[in-house]
């Protein structure tokens, strides 16, 4: 009896280390910056979102050798600035915290110590107004808009269980309008996200 308990904990033992030298899912932290157009919209309304710095972490799970699934979720502030010919010359501001939740598909392949891949997938982003002095007008509401993901990367492998991921993000969306009518453009814009950080393999 106990040679077929020792026999089956080395068998789970053996399992185990097996899928970790697989390496099937990994996680990652990285910075981004963030870069928008400027939206020309009907009736002269424009929006332009400016540059800002934030967050992004990501679990990945590895399908297969080349392909795999990834969530991701990213957290940064900053402003967007609208004009209207209402306003004359000024330029209104709004202040925001904007979230993405997004899920995707990643194709990679391997080159020795390097990974490049390739992902698309959608997700939505959280347009939250902050009600300070960066935000010129109070009665403005969260937007929360539906879009794309895609983009491209490389992965470089630093030991068995650490990479260095650099990727080039974009998210093509609806430009916010925060529920205020001399903020809607009814454009689409490309936010551009590109990113490096580090990735866990487990």
């Amino acid at each position: 009896m106990k040679k077929m308990m020792l026999l089956g904990a080395l068998l789970v033992c053996t399992a185990a280390v097996g899928s970790a030298q697989e390496s099937r899912q990994d996680v990652s932290a990285s910075a981004y910056g963030l870069f928008g157009p400027e939206v020309h919209g009907a009736a002269g309304v424009t929006e332009n979102t400016t540059g800002a710095l934030g967050f992004l972490g990501s679990y990945r799970y590895s399908v297969t050798p080349r392909s795999g699934l990834e969530v991701n979720y990213s957290f940064l502030q900053n402003s967007d600035r609208y004009s209207n010919p209402s306003f004359g010359v000024n330029k209104l501001y709004v202040h925001s915290r904007q979230q993405e939740i997004s899920g995707a598909y990643v194709y990679s392949r391997n080159y020795k110590n390097y990974n490049p891949f390739l992902e698309v997938g959608v997700g939505g982003m959280i347009f939250s107004p902050i009600r300070d002095y960066g935000t010129q007008v109070l009665s403005l509401k969260q937007n929360t808009n539906i879009g794309a993901l895609f983009g491209g990367g490389v992965a470089y492998e630093i030991s068995p269980s650490f990479d260095i991921r650099a990727e080039y993000r974009a998210f093509l969306l609806k430009a916010p309008d925060f529920g205020y009518a001399n903020f809607k453009t009814n454009r689409y814009e490309v936010l551009s996200m590109p990113s490096i950080g580090l990735a866990y393999h487990f």
